[in-house]
């Protein structure tokens, strides 16, 4: 009997799960989970009755990272040719992480146990992370003689800052989710997986109960914004709320704050 697939996505409401399901292999990334990675995240921000993403884990670990056994026919091969080549499939693969953050839908990260290598370049590219207690955390690249090319390098320093960044990208080492949480990788600390589960629910639904349409623009703009400096955020900010401003959502704001009750928004 072959593997299951390494995703599966289960609904609840406007809120969409997407888990990492292959736990007889810790979860580590093959070919078939990039793949699939990339074509969930295009069907989340296309799905009108997605708000929000929670990604988890079954088995013992969040991920172990890349899959390097499978993946090592990638490096198979000499010359200038193979060398383009491979940096074509190296490029294929960091889209699937640029799915997760182009993705407008709110993507929530709730990460137990080990989540190692390519599972920070996962993480970077959620907006939100949360994390148990037993979470570990390591930007391992370096002790294996790789740079870490599917996105660490280019987003983490922006989550927590040059200084810790650069120590944990050179040393390569293991970081607790307590470090996580005092530097700023992780927003939320829990006690086991049943409560980090609840947490992440929670912080779904807190988001799905606002405008669509102001959520979604405010991710694309705090990305733009980051992308391309302060001013140009300003004028970005400036055409998306032109847009919004005129919505069936802000007048039904108006309306649920003149009758005091809570906002039903329909993304309109």
């Amino acid at each position: 009997m072959g593997e299951s697939s390494p995703l599966e996505v289960k609904k609840e409401g406007s809120i969409s799960w997407l888990i990492l399901n292959r736990p007889e292999k810790r979860n580590a990334m093959a070919m078939e989970f990039f793949d699939q990675l990339g074509r969930h995240f295009a069907a989340f921000d296309e799905d009108p009755d997605v708000r929000a993403v929670i990604i988890r884990a079954e088995g013992e670990s969040f991920t172990a990272g890349i899959d390097l056994v499978a993946l090592a026919p990638l490096l198979q091969g000499d010359g200038a040719s193979f060398r383009e080549t491979l940096k074509k499939k190296i490029l294929r693969l960091q889209e699937a992480f640029h799915a997760v953050e182009r993705c407008r839908k709110p993507v929530i990260a709730a990460v137990h146990s080990h989540c190692i290598g390519g599972g920070v370049d996962l993480l970077s590219a959620c907006d939100i992370r949360l994390a148990s207690r037993d979470a570990v955390f390591a930007v391992r690249e370096t002790k294996v003689a790789m740079i870490a090319d599917l996105g660490t390098l280019q987003r983490l320093p922006h989550i927590i800052g040059q200084g810790h960044f650069r120590e944990l990208v050179l040393t390569g080492r293991n970081f607790s989710a307590e470090e996580a949480l005092r530097m700023g990788f992780i927003t939320r600390l829990c006690d086991d997986r049943e409560s980090l589960y609840t947490e992440a629910r929670m912080v779904a639904e807190e988001i799905a109960g606002c405008s669509p349409l102001a959520v979604q623009g405010a991710k694309e703009v705090m990305n733009y914004s980051r992308d391309h400096g302060v001013w140009a955020g300003f004028e970005y900010v400036a055409q998306k709320n032109a847009a919004v401003l005129l919505s069936e959502d802000l007048m039904e704001a108006f309306k649920a704050f003149m009758e005091k009750r809570q906002a039903r928004f329909k993304g309109n």
